[in-house]
């Protein structure tokens, strides 16, 4: 990564830029990097490589890459696709260190476009690239602006503590000119286009460690290195810079033809969440939550709580923004007797103002009431955030409006924040440079005060096996391919995670005798590997006694015969589980992003249910017991309504088992599901009431 800090400083600090393909038309495309530069103030060297012209902008020309008089700090390559890899070739050839390449027609071109991308790398060598595809990189702060993006036209920008990574150019020009029209100040902006070299992990490693950077926001496409973006993401959590993820593509499944339940349940957009809250970033549902929450976060006013107060001169507007706080679980509690106290004497009121929101009606359009009654909000111990709704009364005096606010917010360091009733672009505007976060929809001011609630840190990687579940041996000659319960119970075994008792059978005799020896009800399974889900095809029968589990034998395998089945390997007589709580525990190797743990309820409607967590390997301390808090069925584990509780400790360690499984395995271990598993009793443990594996080789034991 050094490397890479290295050439992205000098694309946060050049002295010398060099423009390949420059024109002399400010308008076109070409012509705009210079003229940007110069707009905002670039003090360094302007080199414009244009062969026809002799000056661009009063700067002189050069004919070509070998002409200039030095290796430019950065270049920006403005020629077409069929021209673009020979100046890069040229600038390494003459010590550029970091080339941003404009151009299309690429790896997004399909498998010729994918030829040329990596002639392209080639051609730069040790030099490094911005892009192909790409709309360049900007440090708003230090007026160099190496782009051709037509957000930069604003002479008005605002400069601020958010510093944006975007694999779309376009998106990137999206979010400085909606946050430069609202006040809404950048700093560092990005877009890596293609990712021939330079990638979106490289791009937050480096504002995670930029002094002027106080939020990282991020427009994702997809991840090139999970562990690469782990890293990242961690740079920026050490460093307390939050962390927020607009991640496109939500409504594809992204799930594959899978033999389990797992599969289906873990779809890729789900994979992303998972990852996402385990590195601690925040996950911006919409496209405006990419901009209005980092707009929050800018602020270092954190919530100590979820307790909000809402001040309002209409009724209807306070009511808005308390409804969509209660959405998202934020409190708008009545207000304590002192602050009640306050407000009243404050409004002349004779009895204690408790409820929230507060309305002043009219007398909150005067500056010094709407300033009093602010602090008094901030000032109690039992408000965490204040929202202020400005009305259209503000409409008539902006500036008052706005100075009564940051009055009354200058005596606290609680969050406090504007919801804009009118539509008045302006007044956002002014409030935002003024440092208070001002919004024009009452769900956005929700979403924004969500945001700063506290985070949950991120716990340690597990070290060692869960604790009384140290591995044995795994079992060796376990084939390739989709193994037979009895074998997956053998593997689960070596890892602790057990299943009900049972014995592998292949005659009714033997299956009688199994059902004696076992006492009382039992389940008769076909064991197939070829067969996955053995309820579709009548390969399960449950409630049995050693006086029917024979004949339910031959019956089994009648039926499996008369639909064409594989012979089965043999049968599995196993004692009945009563008294549990169903769940599903299961592993599924994400094509991307690599393994995943999946908890969720269980039984045959686990598809169905909708109640599961998933979380990326390796786990971390904490994430075990955070899945099973997630799940609503964690209601049923705890005991509902006078139920006994159930033996959470337990399901807990049987994560972290299946987790030491699929570390302990690596890349063998495809798939592995466990459904159901009987969480049981407080004290009594788990059972496993089935289980399945698919092996991408066979096991040689250890």
């Amino acid at each position: 990564m050094t490397n890479t800090l290295a050439a992205l400083n000098a694309l946060w600090a050049p002295k010398s830029v060099a423009v390949v393909g420059a024109s002399a038309d400010p308008k076109k495309t070409g012509g705009r990097p210079i003229n940007y530069l110069l707009k905002h103030g670039f003090s360094g060297q302007i080199w414009p490589i244009n062969p026809r012209v002799d000056t661009i902008e009063g700067l002189r020309c050069y004919g070509n890459v070998a002409d200039l008089p030095a290796a430019p700090d950065v270049a920006i390559v403005l020629l077409g696709v069929e021209r673009a890899e020979g100046a890069v070739r040229d600038l390494a050839a003459k010590g550029c260190k970091i080339a941003i390449v404009l151009a299309s027609g690429y790896s997004e071109a399909g498998d010729d476009g994918q030829k040329r991308q990596q002639a392209l790398r080639a051609a730069a060598g040790e030099m490094r690239l911005l892009g192909p595809n790409t709309i360049g990189a900007m440090d708003l702060t230090q007026g160099i602006v190496l782009s051709a993006s037509g957000a930069l036209e604003g002479d008005n920008i605002p400069k601020g503590g958010i510093s944006v990574a975007s694999q779309s150019g376009g998106i990137l020009g999206a979010l400085l000119s909606r946050g430069s029209a609202r006040g809404i100040g950048f700093c560092k902006l990005a877009s890596t286009g293609n990712e021939a070299d330079i990638d979106i992990s490289d791009l937050i490693e480096a504002y995670a460690n930029d002094a002027d950077t106080r939020v990282i926001a991020a427009y994702i496409e997809g991840i090139r290195s999970v562990e690469k973006f782990r890293q990242a993401a961690a740079a920026a959590r050490a460093a307390g810079k939050p962390l927020v993820i607009y991640k496109v593509g939500r409504s594809e499944s992204g799930a594959r033809a899978a033999v389990s339940h797992t599969g289906a349940m873990a779809g890729e957009d789900r994979t992303y969440d998972a990852l996402f809250q385990q590195v601690g970033a925040i996950r911006a549902q919409t496209f405006s939550d990419l901009l209005d929450i980092p707009a929050m976060l800018a602020n270092p006013r954190r919530m100590r709580g979820n307790r909000v107060a809402v001040l309002t001169s209409t009724g209807g507007a306070g009511s808005l923004v308390a409804d969509n706080c209660g959405v998202l679980g934020l409190d708008v509690p009545e207000l304590d007797g002192a602050t009640a106290a306050t407000l009243a004497a404050l409004l002349g009121h004779d009895a204690p103002m408790k409820a929230n929101p507060v309305d002043v009606t009219l007398a909150g359009v005067e500056p010094a009431v709407m300033t009093a009654a602010t602090h008094a909000l901030l000032a109690s111990d039992q408000i965490d955030g204040v929202v202020v709704v400005v009305g259209s009364s503000a409409l008539a005096r902006p500036d008052v409006a706005v100075g009564a606010i940051r009055a009354g917010a200058a005596q606290s360091d609680k969050p406090l924040i504007a919801y804009v009733s009118p539509h008045a672009p302006h007044i956002v505007d002014l409030l935002n440079r003024e440092g208070v976060p001002a919004f024009a929809a009452p769900e956005t001011c929700a979403t924004a005060l969500h945001a700063a609630l506290p985070t949950p840190p991120v716990g340690a990687p597990l070290a060692g096996h869960a604790e009384g579940h140290i591995p044995g041996a795994v079992p060796a000659g376990l084939p390739a391919g989709t193994l037979n319960e009895a074998e997956a119970r053998s593997l689960f075994a070596a890892f602790g995670l057990h299943g009900a008792n049972s014995h592998v059978v292949h005659t009714p005799e033997a299956a009688t005798k199994a059902a004696e020896a076992l006492g009382g009800p039992v389940v008769l399974k076909v064991l197939s590997r070829e067969i996955a889900h053995k309820s579709d095809v009548g390969g399960v029968r449950v409630g049995l006694s050693a006086d029917t589990v024979g004949p339910a034998l031959t019956e089994m395998a009648q039926a499996l015969a008369r639909q064409s089945l594989p012979r089965p390997e043999g049968f599995l007589v196993q004692a009945l589980v009563r008294g549990g709580v169903e769940m599903i525990l299961g592993l599924r190797r994400d094509p991307q992003l690599g393994p995943l743990i999946l908890l969720g309820a269980g039984g045959i409607q686990a598809e169905l249910s909708d109640d599961s967590t998933l979380r990326l390997l390796p786990l971390c301390e904490g994430d075990a017991r955070s899945m099973v808090e997630a799940l609503r069925v964690k209601r049923l584990l705890d005991g509902y309504r006078g139920a006994p509780a159930h033996d959470i400790e337990a399901l807990v360690a049987a994560i972290e088992a299946l987790a030491q499984m699929a570390t302990t395995l690596g890349d063998t271990l495809d798939e592995a599901e466990i459904n159901p598993l009987f969480v049981l009793p407080k004290g009594q443990g788990v059972a496993a009431a089935d289980g399945l594996v698919v092996l991408s080789r066979p096991t040689l034991g250890g």
